[in-house]
């Protein structure tokens, strides 16, 4: 199957146009919850800076930045869970984060076609369920950042202790 380019309509170019920037969107949406679920993780926890997250929408280079990025986040994960206490599944992420790699890799290899969809809906659906997991991942250490902090501050209402030792009573 030979494919020329000069044969193309302008409405097909267009859609070939529009898809590819609809992928780099998606993709740059993707890099920025993996940067937000970094920035969540203390600094001495992490295993990537959160800036590097948006290597993930370059073309081709994500190819291989996404085994990076899930090994990774995975690492700084377990880290940041052991350093707050918080109880959750060893390499969190890891299995997801890893198949929607392969997944993703793949799918770009020149296989027969229906292999090539084979590939491409199961790296969506891996793909799908790694964002989830990773903006939950976020949202658990916030909810804990936010309890933690709470906990800290006194309740309204309640009695407070003065330096003193008089627990506020006023005694003249």
């Amino acid at each position: 199957m030979e494919v020329n380019l000069d044969n193309l309509s302008p409405d097909m170019i267009r859609t070939i146009w529009i898809m590819l920037a609809a992928r780099v969107v998606i993709w740059l949406f993707y890099a920025n919850a993996v940067r937000k679920l970094l920035l969540v993780i203390s600094a001495e926890n992490r295993f990537m800076k959160p800036a590097q997250a948006w290597w993930l929408a370059v073309p081709f280079l994500n190819i291989y930045w996404n085994f990076l990025v899930a090994r990774n986040v995975s690492n700084s994960l377990n880290n940041e869970f052991f350093d707050r206490k918080i109880a959750e599944e060893e390499n969190p992420g890891l299995g997801k984060g890893l198949m929607f790699a392969w997944m993703f890799l793949l799918s770009h290899i020149p296989f027969p076609t229906f292999i090539l969809l084979t590939f491409f809906i199961l790296g969506m659906v891996y793909f799908i369920q790694y964002w989830v997991k990773v903006t939950n991942f976020k949202n658990l250490l916030l909810e804990h950042d936010r309890v933690f902090n709470q906990n800290q501050k006194p309740r309204e209402g309640a009695e407070q202790k003065v330096p003193d030792g008089t627990d506020g009573e006023d005694k003249n």
